[in-house]
């Protein structure tokens, strides 16, 4: 079982186990296009996921001016909130949850959306209690920087060595490099697989079904 050589797994949000990716692509493109900017080609907004907001909306739409950022931000807000009751749990999330739940791992979230959006998210899927920590863009420093996982390690008193970070994106497993800890890579999400060449994660996952299989063995 390889969770049983990390006391801690942090588990990226959208892409990793929300299917919410196409929807954000989508937001992004909708809200560049209310704007009158360019549009981000898919694979352009894809990219910026796992980052902040603003972030993100910077990379994606590169030619607008700083002070129009909010106005892009509320924009996607309205895209992505108007079908977010469309979004759902990848299958068999909540199973590998209460699998290393049972097995007294610690289980947390590291991700990009606001502390709101995660919250919201939470309740919709009626996941609150099942994480011991959480961390959000909007409350500590964006990946890649490492602050959002140092802090939860040290919350939870989990050394790096003893820790786990799983997620889509290239900027999860650069957070994880930034924090000294073990990755997983997801290649279901938003970031191809052969982006994840240069990031060393132990493995490189193509569905739920392969997570659950390398975290806890075949069920």
């Amino acid at each position: 079982m390889n969770a049983g050589r990390f006391d801690l797994v942090v588990f990226d949000w959208d892409g990793t186990l929300f299917d919410s990716t196409a929807l954000i692509v989508r937001a992004i493109q909708a809200a560049c296009a209310d704007l009158g900017i360019a549009v981000p080609s898919d694979a352009d907004a894809a990219y910026v996921i796992g980052l902040g907001l603003h972030e993100a909306l910077r990379h994606a739409a590169p030619a607008l001016p700083p002070e129009r950022y909010p106005e892009l931000g509320r924009r996607y807000r309205r895209h992505y909130v108007e079908r977010q009751h469309e979004l759902a749990l990848f299958e068999g999330t909540l199973a590998l949850l209460a699998a290393l739940k049972a097995r007294r791992r610690r289980l947390a979230v590291a991700t990009g959306k606001s502390r709101r959006g995660l919250d919201e998210a939470l309740t919709h899927v009626e996941l609150r209690g099942v994480f011991d920590a959480t961390r959000t863009a909007d409350e500590t420093a964006g990946k890649p920087h490492p602050r959002m996982l140092l802090e939860l390690m040290a919350e939870l008193d989990v050394p790096p060595e003893r820790t786990l970070m799983i997620g889509d994106t290239t900027h999860d497993l650069q957070l994880a490099a930034n924090a000294g800890t073990a990755s997983v890579a997801v290649a279901y999400g938003a970031h191809r697989h052969e982006s994840f060449a240069g990031h060393a994660p132990l493995a490189v996952v193509h569905s739920p079904r392969e997570l659950h299989d390398w975290l806890l063995g075949p069920r």
